[in-house]
């Protein structure tokens, strides 16, 4: 009985509340992601963007046909846009990396920290196609930073915070875990290329936003969400970090716009029917179809029907994750690229350069005596077909501008001019010689595309 009093006695005496303390272990911080959230949100920041649009009210502009005669029908009225986003400090002296729908062609771009300072900042490499930008804050020094981790050495499973601004309500930390990797062609918008999964909660505003381990490092910036709704539905995607460490490269090396090396091959990832007409057992890689004659894979001895297996010892199995290798091994280095062929494979050290600039463009406006006066055409070189997107092999010469009368014709910026009255037509001289001759009626054979066109006109 005695026992029994004693034990009700010491369950009812009042327990002292432990002090609180910072966990000492990984095993601890996983419990409480507070001490993690402490050291790495100061370095994530908010970005207000302002861009200034000449906007022309016209009846005719969603009219594909009748829109270019009327391009500068009604007075120019200029709207401010606005963009709201975030970014992640990576250098002390101000370095900050946002994505480029956020900050891209903006005029005036505020940077507001956690601690609430302010800076106006710049963008001083940017690329669309990959969506990512680096800014440089004016007057900065001694800013808490982000350390960037290797992100492949990211797996699936990982615990990840997604950090940013969503919907301006102020900073806000999410979190989730790496749901895949190697995605490619699942992000919406501008972005193309590979990106890391997270079903951590991404929404409007966090875009530019961090990614990062449970040790505080950077393995991602938020770019996009797959969703039907406009909020999170648990797939997010992140830039990999490696690929923000070579933008980074390139800005601290004065780089003014982002280059990435140029394969000059054309080829599709083999599937399992590819593999078992060429005998493999396993699907994998890129099998090659073309080269153009001045791809560096074609000068490390690379031929049509080889397959791309890994670059760097990593696993290519898409054009995309081909890119995105080709990338991160940086313009002017070299990568070692795992070739398959009659079953032997071998590595084969390839040259990463740009795409060559040869040869010359020869840009060239059609004068007041040609048929389509204001028409305005380029040569093809790789250059000029990678910046365009074209297709490897093309030949022809780029429309630059269709001008008034070729957009009357139905010519488009972008079109391939392949002939002339049944001339076949490879260079801009050539042209300009087509089109100066006197003719009662012209045809115009065109590529758009994977189409064929073939446009004519009474002069």
């Amino acid at each position: 009985m005695l026992r029994s009093l004693l034990i009700l006695l010491i369950l009812a005496m009042p327990v002292r509340a432990e002090t609180p303390r910072v966990p000492q272990s990984q095993a601890e911080i996983t419990l409480s992601f507070a001490p993690l959230v402490k050291r790495a949100t100061p370095a994530v920041v908010n970005i207000y963007a302002k861009r200034v649009v000449e906007a022309r009210v016209s009846p005719f502009q969603n009219d594909p046909f009748f829109r270019e005669f009327f391009r500068d029908f009604g007075q120019a009225r200029p709207q401010v846009q606005n963009s709201l986003g975030s970014g992640v400090i990576l250098s002390e002296d101000g370095l900050v990396v946002s994505n480029f729908h956020v900050v891209g062609q903006a005029t005036d771009i505020r940077v507001v920290l956690a601690d609430r300072r302010e800076y106006s900042a710049q963008v001083i490499l940017g690329d669309e196609e990959a969506d990512l930008a680096i800014l440089k804050l004016e007057d900065a020094t001694e800013l808490p930073i982000v350390p960037l981790r290797d992100s492949d050495t990211v797996e699936v499973g990982e615990l990840v915070l997604a950090i940013g601004n969503p919907f301006g309500v102020g900073q806000t930390v999410s979190s989730g875990i790496v749901s895949g990797l190697a995605r490619s062609g699942g992000a919406r918008g501008n972005a193309r290329g590979y990106f890391i999964q997270t079903d951590a909660a991404i929404n409007p505003g966090n875009s530019g936003g961090a990614l990062i381990d449970t040790a505080g490092r950077l393995i991602g910036v938020n770019t996009s969400i797959l969703t039907r709704s406009g909020g999170s539905n648990g797939i997010g995607f992140a830039i990999p970090a490696n690929l923000v460490a070579e933008f980074v490269r390139q800005a601290r090396g004065g780089a003014d716009r982002f280059e990435k090396p140029w394969a000059g091959i054309s080829g599709q990832p083999v599937d399992a029917d590819i593999a078992a007409s060429l005998g493999l057992d396993v699907p994998e890689g890129i099998v090659i179809s073309a080269l153009h004659p001045a791809s560096p894979f074609r000068d490390a001895g690379f031929q049509p029907g080889d397959i791309l297996t890994a670059v760097d010892g990593k696993p290519v199995n898409s054009a995309a994750e081909a890119v995105f290798r080709m990338a991160v091994a940086g313009l002017g280095g070299e990568a070692q690229v795992t070739r398959l062929r009659d079953g032997a494979e071998t590595t084969v050290t390839v040259a990463m350069i740009s795409a060559p600039d040869q040869p010359p463009r020869d840009q060239r406006e059609m004068g007041q005596r040609s048929v389509l006066p204001g028409l305005v055409i380029s040569n093809l070189n790789p250059a000029v077909i990678a910046k365009h997107g074209l297709p490897l092999m093309v030949e022809g010469v780029l429309v630059d501008d269709p001008g008034r009368y070729g957009a009357r014709m139905g010519l488009r910026a972008g079109d391939i001019i392949r002939g002339i009255n049944s001339t076949e037509i490879t260079s801009t001289e050539q042209a300009d010689r087509a089109l100066s001759a006197d003719m009662r009626s012209i045809a115009i054979e065109v590529q758009r595309g994977l189409q064929r066109l073939v446009m004519r006109a009474r002069l």
